[in-house]
C-alpha cells in the first residue's frame, strides 16, 4: 500500500503477489477505487494473488488518490496516470483487467500502448445505449462532492470534461468503435446487462475485436467457479514465457 506521485496528483495503490504482472481497474465510475472490489461478485485480488503480481489503485479523485481538474481532463489523463504508475514500479508489459469503467480505460491502455498490454479482461463494460443521462448524473453527483475541494476549476472546466468522458458517439466512450476492429490485444469480456452495463456493449466488443472471448454467465454464486477458471486460463494463456 503506498502513494505515487505526479505532477501534483497523488494515486494510491496496492500490490499484492508475485509473477507477471495485473493490472486491476477497479469499478465504481469516476469513483474507482481498491475498496470496490470486495463488494463483486468476486475479488480477483484474491483470486489473482497467488500467482500474479496484482496491482490495484484508485483513480484520480477517488478513494485515497488525489488530482487537479481542469478542462482538458479526459480519458487520456487517466491513462496516463495508469502508464506512469507502472512505469514507477518498473513494469513493461502486463494483463489489464477492469470492471465497470475499467473496461473503457483497458482500451484506452490498449489504443495508446499496444505493445505493453499482454491481455485485457473486461467486466461488465460500461456503454453508450440509450442511457447518456445516466452517466452524465453520475458524473455530476462526483463532481458536486469534490467541487469545493477544486477552486482551479470553473464550471466551463467540469462541463468540458464531463463530455470529454461521456459526450461523442462511441459505444465505449473511450475509443472510436472501428478501434475494436483493429485491436491487436487478446480480450476476454464478462457479460454486463443493465443500465449502465448493456449487454450491446458486451456483445460488441465481443464480436468486433478479432478473436475475443465472451463470458455470458459469471455473477451467480452457481457460475462462480467456471467463470473464475476461464478467466484464470485466459490470463495464463497470454502470460508471456
Amino acid at each position: 500500500m503506498a502513494m505515487f506521485e505526479r505532477d501534483g496528483t497523488s494515486l494510491y495503490y496496492e500490490e499484492h503477489g508475485s509473477g507477471f504482472p495485473v493490472l486491476l481497474i477497479a469499478p465504481g465510475g469516476m469513483r474507482s477505487a481498491v475498496s470496490f472490489w470486495s463488494g463483486t461478485p468476486w475479488n480477483p485480488i484474491e483470486e489473482l494473488s497467488p500467482s500474479y503480481r496484482v496491482i490495484a489503485m484508485d483513480q484520480r479523485n477517488a478513494g485515497r488518490s488525489t488530482g487537479p481538474v481542469s478542462g482538458k481532463d479526459g480519458w487520456r489523463t487517466y491513462t496516463e496516470d495508469q502508464l506512469a504508475l507502472l512505469d514507477h514500479l518498473g513494469v513493461d508489459r502486463f494483463h489489464v483487467a477492469g470492471m465497470c469503467i475499467g473496461g473503457s480505460y483497458i482500451m484506452g491502455l490498449v489504443d495508446a500502448a499496444p505493445r505493453r498490454v499482454a491481455s485485457g479482461v473486461l467486466f461488465q463494460p460500461i456503454g453508450l445505449d440509450d442511457n447518456r443521462q445516466a452517466f452524465y448524473d453520475m458524473f455530476d453527483s462526483w463532481a458536486d462532492e469534490l467541487k469545493a475541494q477544486h477552486p482551479e476549476a470553473s464550471d466551463q472546466d467540469w462541463s468540458t470534461f464531463r463530455e470529454s468522458m461521456y459526450g461523442g458517439d462511441a459505444a465505449l466512450f473511450s475509443v472510436p468503435d472501428d478501434a475494436l476492429a483493429a485491436c491487436p490485444t487478446p480480450l476476454l469480456v464478462l457479460m454486463g446487462n443493465d443500465l449502465y452495463h448493456p449487454q450491446s456493449s458486451s456483445r460488441l466488443v465481443a464480436a468486433k475485436a478479432p478473436g475475443a472471448k465472451l463470458i455470458e454467465q459469471w455473477k451467480e454464486p452457481e457460475h462462480h467457479a467456471a467463470a473464475c477458471a476461464g478467466f484464470e486460463a485466459f490470463l495464463a494463456e497470454h502470460t508471456p514465457r
